[in-house]
């Protein structure tokens, strides 16, 4: 059985390998990214009629000024994001399972929404939506990256992708399992086997690396 390579940054990539585990694989850690918090300036909440959280990085370190907006009911890209919002005393109400796109076309239009976010992302066609960048995700210059032959990556994100396409120049034996269409385009050509999740959520991203872990080499 393969090992799995996992390449997000903290506090992700640990949550990652124990569910990994629990699902029979051996994990290596390496991180890519580094998150750090981005000053920014508090909007008037009166302004708005909800807050769009995509990812828990936003809640982690939007720091003190998110209790202002605590009136706010929360519209939250995954489970993990609803969770940590819950936990810094804000009230979810609803949890999207797939991309923000999907949870936004169940919202009304009418909504104005407060998107707090990361410096790298994707911006939606939506009005009546005001994004401010609260935290970022620099790559770390020289990752202690192993050896990837004969390893099973997993890529939680496009942007990680690009990063490991820059790092990686031996690609057959090396098979990757990704988040999403747009983070397996992203990685390119010449790997051994790309895999797409059923949904981009960790859970499914984690069972599609299980299965590749657990593949057979081909002789």
């Amino acid at each position: 059985m393969r090992k799995l390579l996992l390449v997000r940054p903290e506090p992700g990539l640990s949550a990652s390998a124990a569910r990994a585990q629990t699902l029979g694989m051996e994990t290596i850690g390496c991180p890519l990214f580094e998150v750090e918090a981005v000053g920014w300036t508090l909007p008037d909440a009166r302004q708005f009629d909800a807050l769009l959280l995509t990812s828990a990085n936003a809640v982690r370190h939007a720091g003190v000024q998110l209790q202002a907006l605590a009136r706010l009911p929360v519209y939250a890209v995954g489970g993990a994001t609803a969770d940590a919002a819950n936990a810094a005393g804000l009230s979810v109400a609803a949890t999207g399972n797939r991309d923000v796109e999907a949870l936004l076309s169940t919202m009304p239009a009418r909504l104005r929404l407060l998107h707090l976010a990361g410096e790298d992302r994707i911006d939606t066609s939506r009005r009546n939506m005001t994004s401010v960048t609260v935290y970022r995700s620099r790559a770390i210059e020289h990752p202690a990256l192993p050896d990837t032959d004969d390893l099973v990556i997993a890529l939680h994100s496009p942007r990680a992708a690009r990063r490991l396409t820059e790092l990686v120049g031996r690609r057959y034996r090396t098979r990757l399992a990704a988040i999403s269409k747009a983070a397996a385009d992203a990685a390119g050509c010449g790997w051994e086997e790309v895999g797409v999740a059923e949904m981009p959520a960790d859970d499914s991203l984690l069972a599609l690396a299980a299965m590749l872990c657990h593949k057979p080499d081909q002789s």
